[in-house]
């Protein structure tokens, strides 16, 4: 089997990190490819970066078809182009919010996400309406960190984040914590022990997740709105992008 696990950001570094949790998590025979988006920001951190990144993540998942592969993580928080990627691939497609969401959901009665700036509470707020787990999400909160401060020692990203998972349990009276950034991903085993709480990142459950659909045979749906994209002329600078017929 082959997952394709695809940071819609430009940071190669960061991309490596969310490979080697996807490899970690990963059962043996099942191939990790990892892909940056080859065109975007450098960090996804509201609306306008996720509008722009779909484009360079909708190259790599018609790459991944192209490629075989059976099915494809999208590694930020936002699950930008979630819909249209779906559109796009035959096999399942998951982004790392839904994913870590529903797993939260199943081990624990209600759970906090703890994610980086302030302005991104507010679209994983947006997502956790979408996805239907009002009842599960206790609070989204903000740790006020940018997304490339994840990876810079001298920010102390890792005890802040430590610092609000644990307001999130003594405060929200959560059972669980999602890590709400792709540059998270690396977190989660030790959080867990540390807090003693399943703390979840959404990269290495979209892994299982898509083991789990593709190994039954279950494909992305392409009856209705999930149906390969209809063929037509594109304009522009976008005329690349174009759907042929399957």
């Amino acid at each position: 089997m082959r997952i394709k696990v695809i940071n819609p950001n430009t940071t190669a570094s960061m991309t490596q990190t969310i490979v080697a949790a996807a490899k970690a998590a990963a059962a043996p025979g099942t191939e990790i490819v990892g892909a940056t988006s080859p065109t975007g920001p450098v960090s996804i951190e509201g609306h306008y970066d996720e509008a722009v990144s779909v484009i360079g993540l909708l190259e790599e998942i018609r790459a991944g078809e192209r490629e075989g592969c059976d099915g494809y993580v999208i590694a930020c928080f936002g699950d930008p182009g979630l819909l249209a990627a779906r559109e796009a691939a035959r096999g399942p497609v998951l982004g790392i919010a839904e994913a870590a969401m529903h797993a939260a959901s199943f081990v624990a009665t209600g759970f906090s996400v703890v994610t980086t700036l302030g302005r991104t509470r507010i679209i994983a707020e947006h997502l956790v309406h979408a996805y239907g787990m009002e009842r599960h999400c206790r609070r989204v909160r903000a740790t006020e960190l940018a997304v490339l401060e994840l990876e810079d020692p001298a920010s102390d990203a890792r005890r802040k984040i430590v610092d609000e998972c644990r307001r999130a349990l003594d405060e929200d009276g959560s059972g669980a914590i999602v890590l709400g950034c792709g540059g998270m991903a690396d977190l989660a085993r030790d959080l867990t022990h540390e807090l003693g709480v399943p703390v979840i990142d959404g990269v290495g459950v979209a892994v299982k997740f898509i083991e789990a659909l593709a190994g039954l045979g279950i494909n992305t749906s392409k009856r209705g709105d999930l149906a390969f994209p209809l063929p037509k002329p594109y304009t522009g600078m976008l005329a690349g992008m174009a759907f042929r017929s399957k």
